[in-house]
């Protein structure tokens, strides 16, 4: 990691000036600035137009931004009439000249805007930024889905990665990095600064996140990684504040327990998969005397899916009792693992999304425990279940093509076992 690191402090260092987007006083609408922007008078003077348009989006007010994106999705959309034409003439004469103007024609003209406004220092995080509003505006108006396409087949591109810079964060980040550490924890919640400290500081804790050169104060995504002696069952032992740190030669297992994305307007770009396949890499580096690499994961789609089973003739009793708090800890744990290795989407992929996550990554679901996060949140998803998740190095690849190619759900025997282990019974009820 240290030739990435290296790297990507140079890019950081040219990238992080402190210019801001500069606009001009053109005082023409944001819809003229656009289609100059696209004209010739945008190839002149590119730059300051599309700083001009960022400031000017950044002033919009809900409405006039619904507007904006209106005007992307109708009027930079394709033409398909000419496309059609267009695409005639290369079927009868597939000469490059033809393929050219298919091929420009089958493009949208929003594509072309994104691509020039992203020219000012700043603009990749503004239009990062502009995509969580059209995010959210699309939840009244569906049919924006068009220009949404647009901005993630460009943000995929931008965000690949080759462009993605690996860093260690530790106690000696910068604090600014930090605070949004603090700020993104999706999965275990840091409560304050102690909190923080007792994730990065010990010698057997660490974290890693992804930047990218164009945003290197925004981490797009993170990963918190306990080395520990054995496979943990519950997240109160590894986030625990009366833990006796364990000296780095006795660790044998690395455990990864909180994975957090970042930025809302990089949603559906993945990154989770990059970040799990290179920090194993730098731990096996750093730690070559680890043994296994394991997760320790929520369960988030457990107890919708218990809400859903009530009425089975088989288990219905006891996902009844799990949602009341009332279930055996045999019990819960044999439903999750009933629900990780047997709930399927239409398309055969598991209900449970951290699931389709590690499993696509080519995990094998290992262990399941009971009792395993007590927080509010733990108990709410999953009335407290968690599951390890294995990753085993010469495996991986095996599992990830089973899983892609056949939604093949690897697990452990142990958790086979599970699944399919008996149920206490139902009580009988008594006659009146």
């Amino acid at each position: 990691m240290q030739r990435n690191r290296f790297l990507g402090d140079i890019l950081s260092t040219l990238l992080d000036r402190s210019g801001v987007l500069r606009s001009t006083n053109d005082t023409r609408d944001i819809f003229a600035l656009c289609h100059a922007l696209l004209s010739a008078e945008g190839t002149v003077s590119g730059h300051t137009l599309a700083a001009t348009v960022l400031d000017r989006y950044q002033s919009l007010t809900l409405d006039e931004k619904r507007a904006f994106f209106k005007f992307l999705n109708e009027e930079l959309d394709i033409n398909p009439t000419a496309l059609m034409d267009l695409a005639q003439i290369y079927a009868d004469t597939p000469t490059p000249e033809a393929f050219k103007s298919l091929s420009q024609a089958a493009e949208p003209r929003r594509q072309e805007l994104l691509r020039r406004l992203n020219q000012p220092i700043g603009a990749t995080a503004a239009i990062v930024a502009m995509r969580v509003d059209l995010l959210n505006i699309m939840k009244t108006a569906p049919e924006l889905a068009r220009t949404d396409y647009d901005f993630v087949h460009l943000l995929r591109s931008w965000f690949n990665r080759g462009f993605l810079v690996l860093k260690a964060i530790d106690w000696d980040t910068p604090a600014r990095i930090l605070d949004k550490i603090v700020a993104y924890e999706a999965v275990h919640q840091i409560d304050d600064w102690d909190d923080l400290r007792r994730r990065l500081y010990p010698q057997d804790r660490h974290c890693f996140a992804f930047f990218h050169p164009a945003m290197p104060d925004e981490p797009l995504i993170f990963v918190e990684v306990a080395l520990t002696k054995t496979i943990p069952t519950k997240i109160t032992d590894v986030l625990s504040e009366q833990r006796p740190p364990l000296a780095v030669e006795d660790a044998k297992v690395g455990v990864f327990y909180s994975i957090s994305n970042c930025q809302k307007g990089l949603a559906g770009i993945s990154f989770g998969n990059l970040l799990i396949k290179q920090v194993v890499a730098e731990l096996s580096q750093m730690f070559p005397h680890l043994d296994e690499f394991v997760t320790l994961s929520p369960i988030p789609g457990l107890n919708r899916w218990l809400a859903t089973q009530t009425d089975d003739p088989d288990h219905g009793h006891i996902a009844t009792a799990i949602l009341d708090q009332s279930a055996a800890p045999k019990d819960i744990r044999a439903m999750a693992a009933r629900y990780l290795l047997t709930a399927k989407r239409d398309d055969g992929m598991p209900v449970d999304p951290v699931a389709r996550f590690h499993l696509g990554n080519g995990a094998a679901v290992f262990d399941v425990h009971a009792d395993a996060d007590p927080s509010e949140n733990g108990l709410k998803q999953s009335s407290g279940a968690m599951v390890n998740y294995h990753y085993d190095l010469s495996q991986t690849q095996r599992h990830h093509e089973d899983f892609a190619l056949k939604s093949i759900v690897t697990a452990a025997k142990s958790a086979q076992s599970l699944s399919t282990a008996a149920l206490s019974r139902k009580p009988k009820e008594t006659s009146s």
